[in-house]
């Protein structure tokens, strides 16, 4: 597998310490929510966003809760459909008691995000900000341009990148670092 790794853009040290960063962003932007009985919960975007939010989340000192959505904005391959599907929705009944955080691995476009922040202040959450392990404004929609990240890690090139819980085809999610992949992998 770390043949078809072209390069490591992010390595272990590099993302301990994004979670390590952002970790205390979130503590000092939620403690006064969470002492006023408010409750913090973290949307981990499935699943490219699974490893990110386990080590996030063991790096947050305020109590804090976890659910999952998984949404797809891709169809086959490596290019967004454009069109946001939601395949497993949050369904709780305190949502105007709960400030959420969606984690995602990566923010291409910014569509999903933007779509999801819409969506649940629809659905009555208290609030709602995003978190990115990785962002790629060079890929950002015309009409998101000026769209970001509450929290961000880091942001990379237009490369098409695996590891550290993003995938090529289910695979690759298992690498403890961000790489880019071979063209040659998905372009046969």
């Amino acid at each position: 597998m770390n043949q078809d790794i072209l390069s490591i853009l992010v390595n272990e040290e590099q993302i301990d310490a994004i979670t390590t960063r952002i970790a205390a962003e979130i503590d000092r932007d939620y403690r006064a929510s969470v002492e006023a009985g408010k409750k913090l919960l973290l949307l981990c975007i499935l699943k490219g966003s699974v490893v990110f939010m386990g080590d996030l989340m063991k790096k947050i000192t305020l109590p804090v809760e976890i659910d999952f959505m998984k949404v797809s904005s891709y169809g086959a391959g490596t290019a967004s459909s454009g069109r946001v599907n939601i395949l497993l929705d949050l369904h709780r009944r305190d949502l105007p008691d709960v400030d959420i955080i969606i984690i995602e691995d990566i923010i291409d476009s910014g569509r999903t995000l933007s779509y999801l922040i819409d969506y649940l202040k629809l659905k009555g959450a208290n609030s709602v900000k995003t978190c990115t392990l990785l962002d790629k404004p060079e890929r950002r929609d015309p009409a998101l341009v000026g769209f970001h990240a509450d929290y961000a890690g880091t942001t990379i090139p237009d490369e098409f990148v695996v590891g550290y819980g993003l995938d090529y085809n289910e695979q690759y999610r298992a690498l403890p670092y961000v790489g880019i992949l071979s063209p040659a992998v998905y372009t046969k």
